[in-house]
């Protein structure tokens, strides 16, 4: 009975972890790949100012976003290293620590969004001295999802090698969660090396597939028991 019901709070912490991560995940989507585009416009801080001003609303549903990966990455870190400290408690550790700090990484731009809004819409300055300050701030956004790369792939190592090693969730979504961070970590370098590469950006497809396959299993399964 003891086993039971340490395995049933196993399971409830790993569907918990589960639903921090899918809503990372749809916050992401959201934010990131529909909302941000309408917004910050790639290469052009001109138009990006005009966007901050003529559709402040859309832009401030942009930035709680981005507070809500934020929130969601943090609270995914902390209940992995909930999940995997009992028995992989360095690897666990490591987990957590490294989510955090994308968690960090993505409040950088949250932090720059929050203030490319204030500056478009306030009359401190004029509009070139705005449009100089816009371009700071994308590029900021820009170079934090960027750089944050690094870290976005360092974090599927630990979490991939606990189900590799634990055996508690199938071995092969281990295997591709680490070719997944992997793939994050050369996007990045290729991505700031500007070595002409057109398939870079197939590379993070595998981390995808690993991720998504994560919140499928931990919703739906769980954890299995330890073999132990």
């Amino acid at each position: 009975m003891g086993v039971n019901k340490e395995q049933k709070q196993l399971i409830n912490t790993a569907r918990t972890t589960g639903v921090w991560y899918l809503m990372m995940a749809i916050s992401g989507i959201l934010g990131f790949m529909v909302f941000h585009s309408q917004i910050f416009v790639s290469g052009n801080p001109e138009q990006t100012l005009t966007n901050l001003i003529e559709l402040e609303s859309t832009a401030r549903i942009r930035l709680l976003l981005e507070f809500a990966i934020v929130i969601s990455q943090a609270l995914t870190a902390v209940w992995f290293f909930k999940l995997f400290k009992e028995n992989y408690e360095w690897e666990a550790w490591t987990l957590g620590i490294w989510g955090m700090v994308n968690a960090l990484v993505i409040m950088i731009s949250a932090i720059s969004i929050a203030s490319a809004i204030g500056i478009a819409n306030s009359d401190i300055s004029g509009m070139k001295e705005k449009v100089v300050l816009i371009q700071v701030f994308q590029n900021i956004i820009s170079n934090a999802w960027g750089i944050g790369g690094l870290f976005f792939g360092l974090w599927l190592f630990p979490m991939g090698y606990i189900v590799i090693k634990s055996k508690r969730m199938p071995i092969w979504l281990g295997r591709v969660i680490i070719l997944g961070g992997i793939g994050y970590l050369i996007n990045t370098v290729i991505s700031y090396t500007e070595i002409d590469f057109s398939l870079n950006r197939f590379l993070i497809i595998p981390a995808t597939i690993g991720e998504f396959w994560m919140i499928g299993y931990l919703l739906i399964f769980g954890i299995k028991p330890s073999n132990k």
